[in-house]
């Protein structure tokens, strides 16, 4: 659950049939699930996570690479056509600077600068990374004018799958879908280089892996989501999607507990109150950075209290024609993790 659509919409991409329906079924299947799904409209590798600088500090980043099927030059033969676009975004908040820190980049797929393998996880983009090693850890190389992230991933837990086996509804339509899983609590490290000198990290991170073709309902504005691994060992992810005329068409997620025993959150089992609301000068985007979540589980309801490491954590890329969220750091009583909202400071266009 992304801000992979907004860049589509944002980007001028269109969209013709035929993708690939998302369905019931699916077997996901590793290594190949890390690599890329060409056919499908929208795919994204997306890894957030909190890490500690050398003086003791909390960093938050953001590591995100899109792949896009624009499916509007199949019969275009020209090694130009942009039959795969690639964007890319990196975000760092940290605690002693207090706002976030932006780049992106795009590209269309070719010519050994930018594309996205199959078969395990090889996404590359201008000299931007993220790829499996062969000793089974994620890394990830990105960068830009005010810093530079050269991070691996360690898995501890097995991938999550997301809804029935992969399978994670999105709407009131079978269709509207992704397949989707998550990898929480890989065990991060690293380092950050900012203003010509370079620093060690340590720290935890969040992996999500999705691709769709028909993500969202047309009266959809946008969404809340959470991915927080807890102190325990256990890994929540949550998410609801906003209507245009307010209310909320869908919602879901998981909960896994320290043993590994999972629970499916159905739209009646998650709620998101908001508690503060920060408004972005840059934008006039006004943003529920405090929310309490509450989970309907077996044993009862359970409340999460989301807040933010600071409130400004929104990413505006329209400078590359590109959206305007906000995805920041948050703490809660038991954990970390990260939230994003999408969709407030101009509903989705898809």
């Amino acid at each position: 659950m992304r801000a992979l659509l907004a860049l589509v919409a944002a980007a001028g991409l269109a969209a013709p049939s035929p993708y690939p329906v998302v369905r019931p079924g699916i077997r996901l299947s590793f290594p190949a699930d890390h690599g890329a799904h060409p056919a499908f409209r929208t795919e994204w590798w997306y890894v957030t996570g909190w890490l500690k600088g050398e003086d003791g500090r909390d960093i938050g980043f953001q590591i995100t690479f899109f792949r896009v099927n624009p499916h509007a030059t199949t019969d275009n033969p020209s090694r130009f056509a942009a039959r795969q676009v690639i964007f890319a975004h990196a975000a760092l908040s940290d605690s002693r600077i207090g706002h976030i820190l932006h780049t992106e980049r795009a590209a269309r797929a070719g010519f050994s600068l930018a594309g996205a393998a199959t078969g395990d996880a090889d996404v590359r983009l201008n000299g931007w990374t993220f790829r499996r090693l062969r000793d089974g850890r994620f890394a990830s190389r990105v960068g830009g004018r005010d810093f530079t992230l050269d991070l691996s991933f360690r898995p501890t837990q097995p991938p999550l799958a997301q809804g029935a086996n992969g399978y994670s509804r999105k709407g009131p339509k079978p269709a509207q879908a992704s397949y989707y899983y998550s990898m929480p609590h890989l065990a991060a490290s690293g380092t950050l280089i900012r203003a010509g000198r370079s620093e060690r990290l340590s720290g935890e991170a969040w992996l999500d892996r999705e691709w769709s073709s028909d993500y969202l309902a047309t009266d959809a504005a946008g969404w809340d989501w959470t991915g927080l691994n807890l102190d325990d060992g256990a890994a929540l992810m949550a998410f609801r999607i906003r209507g245009k005329g307010g209310g909320v068409l869908w919602s879901g997620g998981s909960y896994r507990r320290p043993d590994g025993r999972i629970t499916r959150l159905s739209p009646r089992d998650v709620a998101f109150s908001p508690k503060a609301t920060w408004r972005s000068a840059r934008t006039g985007a006004r943003y529920p950075v405090a929310q309490l979540l509450r989970i309907r589980l077996p044993e009862g309801i359970r409340a999460f209290p989301l807040r933010p490491m600071f409130a400004d954590q929104e990413v505006d890329a329209r400078a590359a024609g590109q959206p305007v969220y906000w995805e920041g750091a948050v703490r809660t009583n038991s954990g970390r993790g990260y939230l994003e909202l999408t969709g407030y400071a101009a509903p989705l266009r898809m």
